[in-house]
């Protein structure tokens, strides 16, 4: 079993590792050469590795506004951390969320083998919580050995396939191409995000086509355009909380250039984050096709959301400003109707919301993707908000997840387990 524990968590369980891997199983598929197949296993690993050192960045930067968010204006609730989820579960269902995972895996590549779903699920992280929540809910439900690690691996196998299914007609529609797939678990919220924005948007104003005067031209620029929006959102928050709360940040610098300082970093980390994605691409995509031809025939990568970014960055802002907007209004708004106070999740909001924003622009616009964003805000908010009571059945009192595939399928199998037991 350690043997076992090593190959899971510390090889398949590093998604640069098992994206590299992947990518040289496809060189070699390919006949590449020998320097061909070392350069581009490395590339990949290289590329996969600046696209965690730039979300990395920005999840730092993220930590930090979301501490000043809940203090400066004194918020309590919820908070939606799936890594402390995994965390408290690998204590008590350790063995049987790897041997899930392992499952899924496995069941992804029979799926996507012998049917028309050609999509290979390759976001390690996003797995991981999947086999979670299976574990997890799983367990509570009175699954035990070998009829839990069944049961989930089965059920995380087929979402790892569906999801993707479920979100590329609009990936393609972003892309221009079937060369990817999306690989993440917050598919349902983007759908839900899409949905909105092609009824109340217009599909003819991109978020990408901002027409500015020539004094406000330096605006163009994607990264000068994300820190002008980004610096009042660290600032505002940072004035509320005070040099108190700041302090243990900042230790001599001065509490608003400590803020100010961070708000660019965010803007650091995305532009390290999509360098990664754009080096990322460039080795994959032709890898994979090695494993078309030889593993899976027409196999689809299922990447991870930043993939995504390049294609509309200004959506990305937008999306994550209007969810962020959203899940604040169902902060307050479900503990009226009896439900917990769930605190704005930055990092989701950010990822997950910045990926819907995508979606939505791409069939609604900018008015689709600002009226999207907010409904994706308050329909991410509420879903941890109905899990909660189940999860606290395993201890999770003051935690929830936060992706929407992750927590439907929670909803989904928790009840059913509860009516058949």
């Amino acid at each position: 079993m350690s043997f076992l524990h090593f190959i899971v968590n510390d090889v398949l369980g590093q998604a640069s590792i098992l994206i590299s891997l992947i990518a040289m199983i496809g060189l070699i598929a390919l006949k590449k050469s020998p320097g061909q197949i070392i350069t581009g296993t490395l590339k990949t690993l290289l590329g996969f590795l600046v696209l965690l050192s730039g979300a990395t960045i920005i999840v730092n930067a993220l930590t930090f506004l979301g501490e000043i968010f809940q203090k400066g204006f004194h918020m309590r609730g919820i908070v939606t951390d799936v890594g402390s989820i995994a965390g408290i579960a690998q204590q008590t269902l350790g063995r049987e969320t790897a041997l899930i995972m392992v499952l899924a895996f496995i069941v992804n590549i029979l799926i996507a083998r012998f049917t028309r779903y050609k999509y290979i699920f390759l976001t390690g992280q996003a797995s991981l919580w999947m086999a979670t929540v299976c574990s997890v809910i799983g367990y509570m439900g009175g699954l035990r050995g070998t009829e839990l690690i069944l049961i989930g691996g089965v059920i995380a196998g087929v979402m790892a396939v569906g999801m993707p299914v479920l979100a590329q007609p609009i990936v393609r529609k972003i892309t221009g191409s079937d060369d990817i797939a999306l690989g993440h678990f917050c598919t349902i919220g983007y759908i839900v995000q899409a949905g909105v924005a092609k009824v109340t948007g217009d599909v003819s104003k991109s978020t990408e086509d901002f027409e500015l005067p020539q004094s406000f031209s330096f605006l163009q620029d994607t990264y000068l355009s994300m820190m002008v929006v980004m610096i009042p959102i660290y600032l505002i928050p940072a004035v509320a909380a005070g040099p108190e709360v700041i302090a243990p940040y900042a230790s001599n610098v001065n509490y608003l250039i400590y803020a100010f300082l961070q708000s660019v970093q965010f803007v650091v980390g995305v532009y390290v984050l999509l360098s990664g994605v754009r080096l990322l691409l460039a080795e994959i995509v032709p890898a994979f096709r090695g494993i078309a031809l030889r593993i899976v025939p027409n196999a689809i990568p299922a990447l991870d959301c930043p993939v995504l970014f390049p294609y509309a960055p200004n959506a990305v802002i937008i999306g994550f400003i209007s969810t962020t907007i959203g899940s604040i209004i169902g902060m307050f708004l479900f503990p009226s109707i009896g439900l917990a106070m769930i605190l704005p999740g930055m990092l989701t909001n950010f990822f997950a919301g910045g990926t819907a924003g995508i979606f939505a622009n791409a069939v609604g616009g900018r008015r689709g993707a600002i009226i999207g964003g907010i409904f994706h805000g308050l329909f991410i908010t509420l879903l941890p908000a109905l899990l909660l009571p189940l999860l606290g059945k395993f201890g999770f009192s003051n935690v929830t997840f936060s992706d929407s595939d992750v927590i439907s399928v929670g909803l989904v199998f928790g009840h059913i387990l509860n009516f058949f037991h």
